[in-house]
């Protein structure tokens, strides 16, 4: 009986909205227990409340730290800091207007926030997480100019024009979402309004441009600019130890420089450890999102996985790996770049010493331009 309940449901919703989809007849029928009526145990209920609560604020605070010292202080606002604060931004506001819904769902195992709210909490999802993959994206390609094409364009100028095209473009990909093009399923059957399962094929075109948008076709571009970069740094590396005068001049100041017709100058530690940075915060996005698009696409296109009676567990699963994206980028920040780590320590009270004193490094950092023959002077992350 709980199982004829539990697909009559499902019927009515996908009826409810608008849907010319229909599930494949006879799904293979599954034992319904209590606990599966209420979709997650209890036990798993609280363990997500906890686990949910440390992300939402090391998201939450970690973010808001990034915003406030590229804010505060006009040293921290080269380039680079500023697509930083963009990205801490998108996460911190995904952290604000997403997360604490998602808990009280996960919690109630049902959405209790309306139809209307269902739509523009989609909307805003897909808002903020286009924007921070836009930015990890340019953030990206600004690396592979410097490293592999020896050209410094992006001026904190360009970077605040990259900003505001990218929060548009993100805008223009989300906004359907909040005007019902395409309709999500209210209720939906996961702690947040996601995509549902469909056969329409308007619906189904709307899915696959998204994920290419968010995540395959970056993936693909940031995937061939970080081979292109090691097989640079590789390249350089093998030049500079094969060149003994350029070897023997790094052990006195502190930096490797071989003379070459265009007069290049290489300090190995900072370009591998500024792209190093860079691949880690790939590599998290990477893990924590690839999952995501995995589920969204066999959602949206696999009725039977949309009807089993795991799915809100899987949902929640899923979801949150996504979230722990945007708690792992501030501890990244402060691990890696020398100059938020000397930010945060100088914003912290005197006697709140709970953040690890990490050694510093004592190499002197150099400009992008001074390390390439390139036009132009920002400050480096």
């Amino acid at each position: 009986m709980g199982h004829l309940k539990l697909s009559t449901r499902l019927r009515d919703d996908m009826a409810n909205n608008s849907f010319s989809s229909q599930v494949p007849p006879n799904p293979k029928p599954t034992a319904m227990s209590p606990e599966s009526l209420n979709y997650i145990s209890l036990s798993l209920r609280v363990f997500f409340c906890l686990f949910m609560v440390g992300i939402l604020l090391f998201a939450l605070l970690g973010n808001m730290v990034v915003c406030l010292m590229v804010y505060q202080r006009s040293a921290m606002r080269s380039a680079i800091n500023l697509l930083l604060a963009s990205l801490a931004f998108a996460d911190m506001m995904l952290a604000i207007v997403n997360m604490p819904f998602t808990l009280v769902t996960v919690m109630t195992t049902d959405w209790i926030f309306g139809e209307v709210f269902c739509r523009v909490s989609a909307m805003l999802f897909w808002f903020f997480v286009i924007e921070g993959v836009a930015v990890l994206l340019i953030i990206s390609i600004d690396r592979f100019l410097i490293i592999v094409q020896k050209q410094d364009k992006l001026s904190p100028q360009r970077a605040k024009v990259l900003i505001l095209v990218t929060w548009g473009l993100a805008f223009f990909f989300s906004f359907p979402l909040a005007v019902g093009s395409p309709r999500l399923q209210i209720p939906p059957r996961a702690p947040q309004c996601v995509f549902g399962y469909s056969s329409e094929p308007d619906y189904h075109a709307y899915v696959l441009i998204l994920m290419l948008v968010y995540f395959v076709i970056p993936f693909m571009v940031m995937l061939y600019i970080f081979m292109g970069i090691l097989n640079t740094i590789r390249h350089n590396t093998v030049r500079i130890q094969s060149h003994p005068d350029g070897l023997s001049q790094a052990s006195k100041i502190g930096f490797l420089s071989i003379q070459q017709p265009f007069q290049m100058n290489i300090d190995v530690s900072f370009k591998t450890r500024a792209f190093a940075t860079i691949l880690i915060l790939f590599s998290v996005f990477t893990v924590c999102w690839a999952p995501f698009t995995v589920y969204s696409l066999v959602t949206a296109f696999n009725a039977e996985f949309y009807c089993k009676d795991s799915f809100f567990q899987v949902s929640t699963w899923v979801l949150w790996l996504c979230y722990l994206k945007s708690a792992l980028n501030p501890i990244i920040y402060y691990w890696r770049i020398k100059k938020f780590r000397d930010a945060c320590i100088d914003l912290k009270p005197k006697y709140f010493k709970f953040l690890p004193q990490l050694p510093n490094n004592t190499k002197r950092r150099i400009q992008p331009s001074a390390v390439y023959i390139c036009d132009g002077h920002r400050s480096v992350v």
